[in-house]
């Protein structure tokens, strides 16, 4: 019999699945505190529920909890970037940063990716398995274990493409904004994308209060193919078109994510081709500095050229900053960690 995954029921399922076996609906709402207030790691930790109760549980229900392989602290900056261990063997990683405005968390929702994107680590060996609800949520539940704080942001920004795990994804946000649970705010929490379009217009639809980050990385369709293949099954064309729709149901602004590549896509010449393409989008544009990655001969760009881009395009009047570059020394890039792991 397959144990049902009690960290990804919403209350209504939990409540459902309680009075199934007989139990009084106010049992589910201490039961889901446990899970995601005080992030239990047993059933009996619970200990305002009958042991009869818990005993169920045991039998029936899987505990999903994250075991924590190894933590990377950078001296630069305090960055904590996890390895985590699933129930299965298989390896993610998550990192913490902390802000002046509180703790965020970055966290993976794919073991792998299928992507392809050239500059990333995370999806050299391809994808192995999408993420569940409570494997994403455990996450930043035992990171906010092992710092003994508040999360206050999370991003879906880790390994994997969080549009190509859909379903889970949005039960995860569901779950995580919840006011019976951790009760983040869906204002501060990001979902990053490569640009999967229907995927895009599915969310719009969903009206939620996220961010949606788009992974841009280039100014022209020739150049988003030469490093993201997601470019040859959708025009960056249709992609636009899919974050102006986004903003128009939200009214959520659209960031963009750049990864600046030496010689690749930070020329005069990108700038003036990005100044056209998000002209008159209510938007703001990340620029990041590329985490060079052995497996792949991009390097990062001059520091005089990332200013010059900076500058071109605020000039332009669009809202532009450069990503700090956090946890450099710790294998900070997504992927890489998990990566280097596995290669030992």
């Amino acid at each position: 019999m397959e144990k049902t995954d009690i960290r990804s029921l919403d209350l209504d399922e939990l409540t459902g699945l309680l009075q199934s076996w007989g139990e009084k609906p106010f049992r589910a709402k201490q039961i889901y505190q446990w899970l995601h207030i005080r992030h239990v790691t047993s059933f009996d930790e619970m200990t305002n529920i009958s042991v009869k109760l818990r005993e169920r549980m045991k039998e029936e229900c899987e505990l999903v909890v994250l075991q924590q392989e190894l933590v990377q602290i950078s001296k630069l900056d305090g960055t904590r970037k996890y390895l985590f261990a699933l129930s299965d063997g298989n390896m993610i990683e998550s990192v913490l940063m902390r802000y002046k405005h509180g703790n965020s968390v970055c966290v993976s929702s794919q073991v792998g990716c299928r992507m392809g994107c050239r500059f990333c680590a995370s999806t050299l060996d391809g994808l192995v398995r999408n993420l569940r609800p409570s494997e994403i949520l455990e996450q930043i539940y035992r990171i906010s274990a092992d710092i003994g704080e508040r999360i206050s942001n999370v991003v879906v920004m880790g390994s994997g493409e969080p549009l190509d795990n859909y379903d889970n994804l949005l039960k995860f946000i569901h779950l995580l904004s919840d006011e019976n649970g951790l009760n983040i705010s869906q204002r501060n929490i990001t979902v990053s994308t490569c640009g999967i379009v229907p995927r895009m217009y599915e969310l719009a639809e969903e009206k939620l209060q996220i961010t949606l980050a788009l992974s841009l990385h280039a100014s022209s369709q020739e150049k988003r193919k030469e490093l993201m293949p997601i470019a040859n099954s959708y025009d960056i064309a249709e992609v636009l078109q899919a974050c102006r729709n986004y903003f128009e149901k939200t009214g959520r602004r659209i960031t963009f994510e750049y990864s600046l590549v030496g010689g690749v896509n930070d020329t005069n010449e990108d700038v003036a081709r990005l100044c056209e393409l998000v002209k008159g989008m209510n938007c703001h544009i990340n620029l990041i500095p590329v985490n060079p990655i052995k497996e792949r001969d991009y390097v990062q760009s001059e520091k005089h050229d990332i200013l010059n881009f900076k500058n071109r395009l605020e000039k332009t009047g669009i809202n532009v900053t450069i990503r700090r570059e956090m946890g450099r020394d710790i294998d900070g890039a997504c992927g890489q960690l998990r990566k280097r792991f596995l290669e030992r």
